[in-house]
């Protein structure tokens, strides 16, 4: 579980936002395994999530339920600033909690927080971005990650059935983030909460 020294411990948004740009620009990366390509892929997120804070729209699904889906909640999320997936979802997740203030947005680092991580793993791997949502007294209430469930579906499809290469999937995947504008993410995060909060907003 995940305790309030975690939650002393994570950052904001905005400050995982200015850690990957200070980051991208002086060649660094986080996590245990410094290499070239983790700096690159940080200085190419950094770009990622600025491009996807000025141009994902806030879905209708969104506004229309804020005042359905409006208990204290906070939402953790494990990630590193290499990480693709985190990339184009941490912001679309920030546009939602900008949004909705009932939502507190944390954000720690998975290789600096094995013991949390560890209690997440996807299929037994440290699949990254992962979501923590717990309510206001810190319970756990519901978890996601680490990409959409259409993207999830598709990898897990690609891996039982092959017919191209994890390298160009990553590839198609980010074309897809870059189409969907986080319309996607929004709407599934919406049906979630709904799930987690046994509410029903009529909106929907």
């Amino acid at each position: 579980m995940i305790t309030q020294k975690d939650i002393d411990k994570s950052m904001s948004f905005e400050e995982f936002y200015q850690l990957v740009e200070k980051l991208a620009a002086t060649g660094g990366t986080t996590g245990e395994e410094i290499t070239e390509e983790k700096i690159n892929y940080t200085k190419l997120n950094f770009s990622r999530m600025k491009r996807i804070l000025k141009t994902t729209p806030i879905a209708e699904e969104i506004s229309s339920t804020i005042d359905c889906l409006n208990e204290k909640l906070t939402w953790v999320v494990l990630a590193e600033s290499w990480c693709g997936d985190a990339a184009q979802n941490l912001p679309v997740f920030a546009k939602i909690t900008t949004t909705n203030p009932a939502i507190n947005l944390r954000i720690l680092l998975r290789d600096d927080n094995s013991e949390v991580m560890n209690q997440y793993l996807t299929n037994g791997g440290k699949s990254i971005p992962k979501l923590i949502c717990l309510d206001e007294n810190l319970q756990e209430i519901g978890t996601w990650g680490p990409r959409p469930k259409y993207l999830q579906d598709w990898l897990y499809q690609e891996k039982k059935n092959p017919n191209i290469n994890m390298d160009e999937l990553k590839e198609r995947f980010q074309v897809w983030y870059t189409s969907d504008k986080g319309q996607t993410l929004q709407k599934e995060m919406v049906l979630l909460m709904k799930s987690w909060m046994k509410k029903e907003c009529f909106s929907l």
